[in-house]
């Protein structure tokens, strides 16, 4: 098993940060729901009508609603700061999720996800930049739907669960 740096789910009533201020905000792609956003990093994400619907499917596949789902593109550093405000972690991370769902059946929430991190953590297991993208973009998801990873047991269940829903994309 590959070690990842783990990212730093929030599923708690702490305060959010913004997922974007009206200067910043670049909408990449905005379907029903789920929002693609760039904050400071030059980046363009491909495929986003065919993201969308992978990522419904796989909502849909574990019998929950995407209300709203905003991906925030970002630096190391744009992370970094958010893992330091708002978690009180003082670390780098590919990921961090922040659960803002009343009900259980619905997914409502914000996955800011580092680009520069994921490309390294591509180099480092040597797989595609698109396919460690996707893989960090679900592990979001995942941790919306419930999933945890915080040992090693919860850690292999989502690594499978990320797999099982990377099979599921059709482009």
């Amino acid at each position: 098993m590959s070690s990842y740096p783990l990212d730093t789910a929030m599923q708690d009533d702490t305060q959010l940060p913004p997922s974007h201020d009206d200067e910043a905000y670049d909408p990449l792609h905005d379907a029903p729901g789920i929002e693609f956003v760039v904050e400071d990093v030059d980046f363009e994400l491909a495929d986003a009508t065919a993201l969308t619907d992978w990522i419904e499917r796989v909502a849909a596949v574990h019998e929950h609603k995407i209300v709203q789902l905003t991906y925030i593109f970002c630096s190391d550093e744009y992370l970094h700061r958010v893992n330091v405000e708002y978690l009180d972690h003082d670390t780098y991370t590919d990921v961090i999720t922040f659960d803002n769902a009343d009900d259980a059946d619905i997914i409502e929430g914000d996955v800011f996800i580092s680009v520069e991190r994921v490309r390294e953590n591509a180099q480092s297991h040597n797989v595609s930049f698109r396919d460690e993208l996707h893989r960090v973009m679900i592990h979001g998801v995942l941790h919306l739907l419930g999933y945890k990873d915080k040992d090693l047991l919860s850690q292999t269940a989502m690594r499978k669960k990320e797999d099982d829903c990377l099979s599921l994309r059709t482009f």
